[in-house]
């Protein structure tokens, strides 16, 4: 067969178009694609995009399977079999969306490959060092921060609260240095269920505890992030102040009222409030952390 299989994934404003290829019923392999965005496409629209101006380029194949539905599938459609290669006139191209068989084990291995690619992507040195680099201008620093850790506060319905921190370096994740914190509930040394207030204070402070304490090769973050809003930001503020640390720099992350990635606000030290909106490469370190 002739056909293209197609697989968006995306990660805030950062996309992949993976493309798997086959010509005369040979594979041809993939082709990995990083469109630009504009920070509010849905992955429906940015794949539209793709196959409308990637097909104004090359011949398209009589088929082309997508991971999802596209807006003015019809249209695209009929605009693409003007552009069959000379010697097909007649010819329709389908872009099919509902696939079985051979065809959605293609369509299953392109959308996890999307997604691969798009990691390493999010990961590369280069990519990596300018989302540290709009850290630092974000926040006013004086150099790239080094470590940053975030926390955050999970439990079921009120019961197991756990408190997760992980670590980042300039590099990426620094996997081997992340921390769990059961928070205990009930009893008298516990706190109150669902108490994520009481829960981030205990957690923070077993946290920068040994640094009050003087303990040797104690490293500090340069960042700390709070997955939260003001009541969990003022719970950091007041342990770090407990336990006399200073030189990090505390950033409360809140989710937007519609919880959709790319919609945080920032609480910044300084009191301000922003929202630099899902293109930011600061905005993408932060949201690589708090996921």
């Amino acid at each position: 067969a002739d056909l293209d299989v197609l697989a968006v994934a995306m990660q805030g404003a950062s996309a992949c178009v993976l493309l798997l290829a086959f010509r005369d019923g040979r594979n041809l392999g993939t082709r990995a694609f990083f469109p630009k965005t504009n920070g509010e496409d849905s992955a429906a629209e940015v794949l539209a995009a793709f196959v409308s101006q990637y097909y104004a380029e090359q011949p398209p194949p009589a088929e082309i399977v997508l991971d999802r539905d596209i807006p003015e599938r019809e249209l695209i459609e009929k605009a693409l079999a003007g552009r069959i290669d000379e010697g097909q006139a007649g010819r329709k191209v389908e872009l099919r969306i509902n696939v079985r068989g051979e065809r959605a084990a293609h369509l299953d291995l392109v959308r996890r490959n999307a997604e691969l690619a798009l990691a390493t992507e999010l990961t590369s040195s280069s990519a990596q060092q300018a989302r540290v680099d709009g850290l630092r201008d974000l926040l006013g620093l004086a150099e790239p921060p080094k470590r940053i850790e975030c926390f955050d506060i999970s439990h079921t319905m009120g019961e197991a609260t756990v408190a997760s921190c992980v670590v980042f370096d300039a590099q990426g994740p620094v996997r081997n240095q992340y921390r769990r914190y059961n928070i205990p509930t009930g009893g008298s040394t516990g706190i109150e269920p669902g108490d994520d207030y009481a829960a981030m204070h205990q957690a923070l402070a077993r946290r920068f505890r040994p640094t009050a304490e003087g303990e040797p090769d104690i490293v500090l973050p340069d960042v700390l992030l709070i997955d939260g809003g003001a009541g969990q930001v003022a719970q950091a503020r007041a342990v770090l102040q407990e336990q006399g640390v200073t030189g990090v720099v505390l950033v409360g992350v809140a989710k937007g009222p519609e919880r959709k990635a790319g919609a945080e606000t920032l609480l910044l030290p300084d009191g301000r409030e922003v929202e630099p909106g899902a293109a930011s490469p600061a905005l993408q370190l932060v949201q690589q952390v708090r996921d």
